[in-house]
C-alpha cells in the first residue's frame, strides 16, 4: 500500500472518530451543566440558611467558620473533574486533526521533491530553446516591459516543450506557486503557447492562444480584444 493510499485509509475513518469525541463531548457538557445548576441551587439554599442562623443567634458571623456543606465542596470538585475530561477530549480531537495534517504535508514535500528530480531530468534532455521575440526595439529592455515578455515566451516555449516529452503534464492537479504570475483573460499563469499584446499600455500582456481564440501565431501586429476595442474607439473619434 502507498503512502497517499495508507492516508487515504486513515482519512476515512477521521470523521467517524472525531463524531464519537463530539458526542462525548456534549454528553459531558450537560452533565456539567446539570450538576452547576444543581449547585447553585444547593449554595443558594445553604447561603440563605447561614443568614437565617445568624439573625437567630445561633451561630456567629465569624467568616472563618462559615462554610459551604461537604456536598456542595463535593459537586464543585465533580463540576472541575469534568471540566477537565472536556479539556481532554478537545486537545485529544486537535491532535488527531493536526496528525493527519502533518502527514498530509510530509506527502505533499515529498511528492514536490519527486516532480523537481523528473523536471530536472526533462530538461536536461531537451535542447535549449531558439527564442525569436520579435520585440522592438524600444521594448526589448531587460528591467521593462519587453524583458518581461521575452521571459514569458521563453517559459511558454520551455512549458510546449515538456508537454510534448509528457503529455500529461499540464493535466497533473498541483499546487501552483502564488508568486507565479498570472496572464490572459483567464487570470492563470503562463503555459502552452502565448501571444503578447503590441499595446505597450496593455494591463494583461499576454494572452494564451485558446483563450483569445488563435491556433496559429498570429502575423503582423496583434492586439487583444480590450486593446482592440479602444484603438477602434479612438479611431471613431
Amino acid at each position: 500500500m502507498s503512502f497517499l493510499e495508507e492516508f487515504n485509509a486513515n482519512l476515512e475513518s477521521l470523521p467517524n472518530i472525531l463524531a464519537r469525541h463530539y458526542a462525548v463531548l456534549r454528553n459531558l457538557d450537560k452533565s456539567l451543566q446539570d450538576i452547576q445548576r444543581q449547585n447553585e441551587q444547593r449554595c443558594e439554599q445553604e447561603i440563605e440558611d447561614i443568614k437565617r442562623e445568624i439573625k437567630s443567634g445561633n451561630i456567629t458571623p465569624d467568616t472563618s467558620l462559615i462554610r459551604f456543606s461537604d456536598e456542595a465542596l463535593d459537586e464543585q470538585k465533580h463540576s472541575i473533574g469534568i471540566a477537565d475530561e472536556k479539556v481532554m477530549l478537545a486537545v485529544r480531537a486537535y491532535d488527531l486533526v493536526d496528525t493527519h495534517i502533518q502527514q498530509l504535508d510530509q506527502y505533499l514535500k515529498t511528492f514536490e521533491e519527486e516532480l523537481r528530480e523528473r523536471d530536472t531530468v526533462v530538461a536536461s534532455a531537451l535542447p535549449a530553446p531558439s527564442v525569436d521575440t520579435g520585440a522592438k526595439p524600444g521594448r526589448s529592455s531587460e528591467g521593462g516591459r519587453g524583458g518581461r515578455k521575452k521571459t514569458r515566451l521563453a517559459t511558454a516555449t520551455a512549458a510546449t516543450a515538456t508537454a510534448a516529452v509528457n503529455p500529461t503534464a499540464m493535466d497533473l492537479d498541483i499546487p501552483v506557486d502564488p508568486n507565479e504570475p498570472t496572464y490572459c483573460l483567464c487570470n492563470q499563469v503562463s503555459y502552452g503557447e502565448m501571444v503578447a499584446c503590441e499595446n505597450p499600455n496593455c494591463k494583461v500582456e499576454w494572452f494564451h492562444f485558446g483563450c483569445v481564440g488563435l491556433k496559429d501565431k498570429p502575423k503582423g501586429k496583434w492586439y487583444c480584444p480590450d486593446c482592440a476595442a479602444l484603438k477602434n474607439r479612438r479611431k471613431g473619434r
